[in-house]
């Protein structure tokens, strides 16, 4: 090891120490934070309270230029640093939307928790540098993550332009440097059919809900063909309002999963076929509605990941490793969508409950004073990755080349399926 590598490894090293000081000399007030997003829990869009609460605790910081509104009414900025092309902009999300009927059974408020404490961390420590690292650290609050896809939104009109890294955590009930997400598209899909009486004369009639019926058997004998990683799971949401009345109309809501984006393609193609030979066959009129923002699966990043595994052990993290756990794809998340413009991890974190995410245990779980600890604990192995790339330019390079290269891959998939797609209609 040359000199000037020993003398960064020392830097380095003192700088993870202050980062975790400086987090834990501010854990109250990010604590009064976190329990007043809990206290108050809003649905996607409608973050109006959370949102101004999150804008309130940067405005008093010292340092920190805040965009209140940006770019989505309940989204925000807040930087620090001078900005420009020369520095490496890190960014760390802030999410705050909650279930409906359950509050913050997916612990939102904590993932708000841990992006603020990061980027208060990260701030301090290099105050101390005197400008000697050209860092910008960017906090984004990204509303409406359980229902709509905020991020993608936010991705869409340029939202996360310029960032180079982006660091989020998520809760659950286990310490996890990464578990699967898949990509999904919610799609609705109506039949408008006509009216009759059911028994008079129900010739007369076009039967809406027979169409809904066919349309989700259709899709439980596509089952068959589908691969085992695929998931299609819906309802009916309307089949009429009175057994003597031919329906009209019906409605049905399904969520479309797979791997990866590229087989999403292929999966819709499938399940519109059903959808509209549905109507087919029942002489119904059909409109299919696929939702604004489809959620892509998440690009993992191995250099960022490892990095956090190192801080994170160092830390007293304890990583899964059930199988079980680790492959289970499971949910959906539009930073799947992020990871896909910049490069970045988003790492569960247990917090001190066995609770499952969106059960109203989890909720009580979320505002227990006993999650504090592992949610600050979180938040300094993200600051501590933060400067891992900070201090090794190579390794940041690293992170982007790995980037790109999935990408590039991911993408040369997806022009495939579209081919192959285009070939079979």
């Amino acid at each position: 090891m040359t000199a000037k590598m020993a003398d960064r490894a020392e830097l380095l090293l003192e700088l993870k120490q202050r980062v975790s000081q400086c987090i834990e000399e501010a854990k109250a007030k990010l604590h009064t934070l976190s329990k007043d997003i809990w206290s108050c829990p809003e649905l996607a869009y409608e973050e109006s309270r959370s949102h101004d609460t999150l804008v309130a605790f940067f405005s008093q910081e010292e340092g920190w230029k805040v965009d209140s509104h940006f770019k989505l009414h309940t989204a925000f900025r807040a930087t620090w640093g001078a900005g420009g092309s020369e520095q490496v902009n890190v960014g760390f999300l802030c999410e705050y939307d909650a279930l409906p009927g359950i509050g913050h059974a997916c612990g939102h408020n904590l993932i708000a928790e841990v992006g603020a404490a990061a980027a208060l961390g990260l701030k301090a420590v290099l105050e101390d540098t005197h400008g000697k690292l050209p860092v910008q650290v960017t906090v984004l609050g990204t509303p409406a993550e359980e229902d709509g896809g905020g991020k993608i939104d936010m991705l869409r009109e340029g939202a996360f332009e310029g960032l180079d890294v982006v660091f989020m955590a998520h809760p659950s009930k286990e310490d996890a440097m990464y578990l699967p997400c898949v990509a999904e598209h919610d799609v609705t899909i109506k039949y408008h059919g006509k009216a009759s009486h059911a028994s008079a004369y129900p010739w007369e009639g076009i039967n809406a809900l027979d169409a809904a019926v066919l349309c989700y058997n259709n899709l439980s004998v596509l089952r068959q063909q589908m691969k085992p990683d695929w998931r299609v799971h819906g309802i009916i949401k309307h089949g009429g309002v009175k057994p003597n009345i031919i329906p009209a109309y019906a409605e049905l809501e399904y969520y479309l999963r797979t791997p990866s984006r590229a087989e999403l393609h292929v999966l819709k193609a499938k399940a519109e076929m059903c959808f509209r030979s549905a109507a087919v066959a029942t002489g119904c009129e059909v409109k299919v509605e696929f939702a604004r923002n489809k959620y892509d699966n998440m690009l993992r990043n191995g250099v960022l990941e490892e990095l956090y595994e190192t801080n994170g052990k160092a830390l007293g993290m304890d990583f899964t490793t059930d199988e079980d756990v680790l492959k289970n794809e499971s949910g959906s998340t539009d930073f799947g969508n992020v990871t896909f413009a910049v490069p970045g991890i988003h790492p569960y974190f247990y917090i001190g409950s066995n609770a499952l995410n969106h059960t109203e245990e989890y909720t009580v779980a979320a505002g227990d004073d006993r999650a504090q600890f592992f949610t600050l604990r979180t938040a300094k192995a993200l600051a501590m990755t933060a400067l891992d790339v900070l201090l090794n330019p190579e390794l940041l390079q690293r992170v982007k080349q790995e980037f790109t290269e999935a990408k590039l891959k991911e993408d040369g998939t997806l022009t495939g399926e579209h081919t192959e797609l285009s070939d079979k209609h």
